[in-house]
């Protein structure tokens, strides 16, 4: 198993690595291919979810599982034919960003050439927004057998209940006769 290092962004706000520019546009070409599957069915409603999910395949979305335990989430994403050092994981504290980018060489030999091949050099990605904040510096990613797995520990930051003493009470009133 390869561990991977986990590029990590402490706040949602400080989205400025090159991978958040390059994630949407991979988004934008989700969105067009997801119109265009509409628009071939005849603008018919009730296929929306359908036409997304199948225009995140097609573009570069490889096949993923999130699974949330009580202290953590756990990502696994299909990443047959890559390298572990084509892999990288960026991480927020409630999103995700896999890529895996590498390009395939067709070396002619002297006696042969290519004629056809269907290897590209097309890069994927894979984003995973999370239902709860995570804990940025605990993420860890490991790559076996095709498949990258993320662990990523639940944020133990409680929101503090606020009270307010005295208001918001309700006066009694006696009412006498």
């Amino acid at each position: 198993m390869s561990k991977l290092t986990v590029r990590k962004v402490p706040s949602i706000q400080e989205r400025k690595l090159p991978i958040f520019d390059e994630l949407e546009k991979v988004v934008d070409q989700i969105r067009v291919r997801a119109y265009n599957l509409f628009a071939r069915r005849g603008f018919s409603m009730g296929n929306d979810l359908e036409d997304w999910l199948d225009a995140e395949r097609e573009v570069c979305w490889p096949a993923a599982e999130l699974v949330e335990e009580d202290d953590e989430f756990e990502v696994k994403v299909a990443l047959a034919g890559f390298d572990a050092k084509d892999i990288s994981v960026t991480a927020t504290p409630r999103e995700l960003i896999v890529k895996a980018a590498r390009s395939e060489s067709h070396a002619e030999r002297e006696s042969a050439k290519v004629r056809w091949s269907q290897f590209s050099s097309n890069d994927v990605y894979r984003y995973i927004e999370l239902p709860a904040d995570i804990n940025v510096d605990k993420i860890t990613a490991e790559y076996k057998n095709g498949v990258l797995e993320i662990e990523a520990p639940k944020s133990k930051k409680k929101a503090k209940a606020k009270t307010k003493t005295g208001k918001g009470r309700k006066k009694s009133v006696k009412i006498s006769s």
